[in-house]
This record gives structure tokens, C-alpha cells and sequence, in this order.
């Protein structure tokens, strides 16, 4: 297994940062590893606490008839254009994952989470991207009510809210860029008639 000897702090923002690792490989031989962390300082990196606290939020939720989903359609940097996701955030300091799901999908498309108890197994924090950052996420599950809004949406989002039947959801995979989660999500939402029946089974 591999070492971590040393821990440089190459950036200083306030929701993401890169560190680099100075590593003993597992052939003895030295080299560096480069990790994007939602950590603002090097002792809160997961490397080092080893604890996996869920630094954001993911939501999948429905409407009360199960016949749609809520997606977000939002404009990205990275990818220089528009890209199909679940509604997600980060979780605030004193704030329980549950509770910055509701807050999320507020801000977000203006509409009201209410989340349902599952196996805490379907909530647990997951890892995004592991190969390039230790950020992980819990999963929230609920439904949806109310109308669409982007009135709380902050200056530098630029989200649409859409709920989804499953034949938009076949043309969303077919056609569209799609964030991994929401694939894994809508794949499911598809080819099941009870779309949250795995969560209880």
C-alpha cells in the first residue's frame, strides 16, 4: 500500500482547493499525487481524519404520482456548456445532509423536498471522483411538490428545473450530456414502474 509523507497545500479557496502529496509508492520509489479536496486546510483532508463525512448533497426525488423526476439542466465551465444533473449542494456548517437537500432544491428549481426514511445503506456518503478528489456525498430521497422557480438562484447559477417522464428521460441519455449520478438515477427511473421500490426492499 502506498505513503503518504508529506502534505503541500498548493491553493487557499474557500470551496475547493489542490494539495499535493509527496508519496512512497508500493515499489519504495517516491512521487507526487495531486487532490482537489473541499478542504480549506491540509489537516481536514480525508487522508488524514479518515473519517467520511458527506461534504454535499445529491437528491433524487419524484413526484407524489412516481410518474417523474426532478432533474436540473445548468451550465457548467469545465465542460463550456449545458449538462443534465440532480439537484445538489454542498451542506453548511451545523446543517444535517437532510436538511441542506430541502435548502438545495429550494434554491435550486423553487419546488419543496420532502425526504423519506430509507436504509441509512442508500444515504451513506459516496466518493464522486475518487481518482482526483476525496469529496463525497450523501444521497437524499424524496418527493417534490410545488412550482418551479429560479428566483432563489444565486447570481453565478444558471439552472433550469425539469420534470421528467420516462420517455424524456431515453432522449436525455440518448442525446444529451449527463452527469454520472443522474444517469445511474434515470437508468433506474426507466426500466422500473416504482421507481423507489428498491428502497425498501
Amino acid at each position: 500500500m502506498g505513503i503518504i509523507n508529506e502534505i503541500h497545500q498548493q491553493t487557499k479557496n474557500r470551496f475547493l482547493n489542490m494539495y499535493e502529496l509527496i508519496t512512497t509508492r508500493k515499489t519504495g520509489n517516491t512521487g507526487k499525487y495531486f487532490v482537489a479536496s473541499r478542504a480549506e486546510k491540509p489537516e481536514d483532508l480525508m487522508c488524514v481524519t479518515h473519517i467520511n463525512k458527506p461534504d454535499g448533497v445529491i437528491i433524487y426525488a419524484i413526484t407524489e404520482d412516481r410518474q417523474r423526476v426532478l432533474v436540473i439542466r445548468q451550465y457548467r465551465y469545465p465542460i463550456d456548456g449545458y449538462i443534465y444533473e440532480l439537484p445538489a449542494g454542498l451542506v453548511d456548517d451545523g446543517e444535517s445532509y437532510r436538511e441542506a437537500a430541502v435548502r438545495e432544491v429550494h434554491e435550486e428549481t423553487g419546488l419543496t423536498l420532502t425526504p423519506i426514511d430509507v436504509d441509512p445503506m442508500f444515504e451513506a456518503p459516496r466518493f464522486t471522483t475518487v481518482g482526483m478528489t476525496d469529496e463525497s456525498c450523501a444521497c437524499v430521497y424524496g418527493y417534490i411538490s410545488g412550482e418551479t422557480s429560479k428566483k432563489y438562484l444565486e447570481e453565478n447559477e444558471e439552472i433550469e428545473a425539469i420534470l421528467i417522464d420516462r420517455a424524456e428521460a431515453r432522449r436525455i441519455l440518448k442525446e444529451e450530456h449527463v452527469a454520472a449520478q443522474l444517469a445511474y438515477h434515470i437508468e433506474r427511473f426507466i426500466s422500473e414502474e416504482d421507481p423507489f421500490a428498491y428502497l425498501f426492499n
